[in-house]
């Protein structure tokens, strides 16, 4: 019977779903966003084509990301978009139901790891389990997590910041803080609104930190035309902002990022210290694609840092890699709950 009904392992974002199917890959990478109609509670579209909707919806619409700080804010919308992603990859639900893994950050409480575990079976899985961001982050970026040495893992998520050291398996010292991709986006819009007196969206935000957005000055200073709304004649304007302007947006989110990171190897074992001395600090999560923030780690920690292959894909990778190793499976997963 397993045969026929493959495993899957899922990186519940704050920002973006990816789903890993045993045996194929990642299959799937869509947005965390649910559009609604408010008056008939009808789900109109989930994932990309709900995110093109975000900020641009009439009355009766909605577009809502279930997801805040990396734990579930709407479960009912949750569960809707868990199901929705499981049907679109394994088709043949109602007569297969396969073993999930779900990636959680490692600060949630019971009740919110609860829900996940919950919103997943009430989505089809036969078993549901969840794994630590940061120790499937590890396991996905290829560090040596079951031998006894130091690995550290920076995994910057779209909600959540996750620092973890880990070694045989286990995680040995973290911390996680509710800082991540949101918290810069929401930095820029501030800082463009205090300067310039000029609103922005979400997405316009989001566009920003990707194509000039840095963590470190850069070489050569870079800019960009942005749109808006003028908080003082109420009319659309447009702008033109530079990198180093963004750079001073940024400074908030990211010396929590950087403080929790000095915390943690602070509290970290001598011994295991000595490794990550060695071995370096890996950077996994979109957060680790802003421009310069290894280097802005490596100055501010004297530690060297490198940036995982595919940092966005990382916690889904690792969670596939618990699924079909059965040692890795038996060490870093919570006890399964089954329907």
């Amino acid at each position: 019977m397993r045969g026929f009904s493959r495993d899957i392992g899922i990186d519940l974002g704050t920002a973006t779903t990816l789903v890993y199917v045993q045996g194929k890959g990642i299959v799937l990478r869509e947005p965390s966003v649910v559009a609604m109609r408010t008056d008939t509670k009808t789900i109109l579209a989930v994932g990309e084509e709900a995110k093109r909707m975000v900020g641009r919806t009439p009355g009766n619409i909605i577009a809502i990301r279930p997801m805040r700080d990396g734990v579930i804010a709407d479960f009912d919308i949750t569960k809707a978009m868990l199901d929705h992603f499981i049907s679109r990859v394994n088709p043949r639900k109602g007569l297969f139901r396969p073993r999930v893994i779900i990636g959680i950050p490692s600060g949630v409480t019971e009740v919110e790891k609860r829900a996940v575990i919950e919103a997943a079976l009430q989505a089809g899985a036969k078993e549901a389990h969840t794994v630590e961001e940061p120790m499937a982050a590890a396991i996905g970026a290829g560090l040596p997590v079951e031998e006894p040495t130091g690995s550290m893992v920076v995994d910057i998520g779209g909600g959540t910041t996750d620092v973890a050291v880990i070694s045989l398996g286990g995680i040995v010292t973290n911390k996680s803080l509710r800082v991540g991709g949101d918290e810069m986006d929401e930095a820029i819009i501030n800082y463009i609104k205090r300067e310039y007196n000029l609103m922005i969206g979400e997405r316009t935000a989001e566009e920003i930190k990707i194509q000039i957005g840095s963590a470190f000055p850069k070489e050569k200073e870079e800019s960009m035309d942005i749109r808006g709304r003028d908080l003082v004649s109420g009319l659309p304007k447009t702008l033109r902002i530079t990198s180093t302007e963004i750079l001073e947006a940024l400074k908030e989110p990211l010396s929590s990022i950087v403080e929790a990171i000095k915390m943690t190897l602070e509290k970290t074992p001598p011994e295991l210290a000595a490794d990550i001395m060695d071995r370096g600090i890996m950077l996994t999560g979109g957060g680790a694609l802003l421009s310069g923030i290894d280097k802005l780690i490596r100055q501010e920690t004297g530690m060297p840092v490198q940036i995982a292959d595919n940092p966005t894909d990382c916690v889904a990778l690792g969670a596939g890699k618990i699924l079909e190793e059965s040692s890795l499976f038996r060490r870093v997963l919570s006890p399964a709950t089954r329907v």
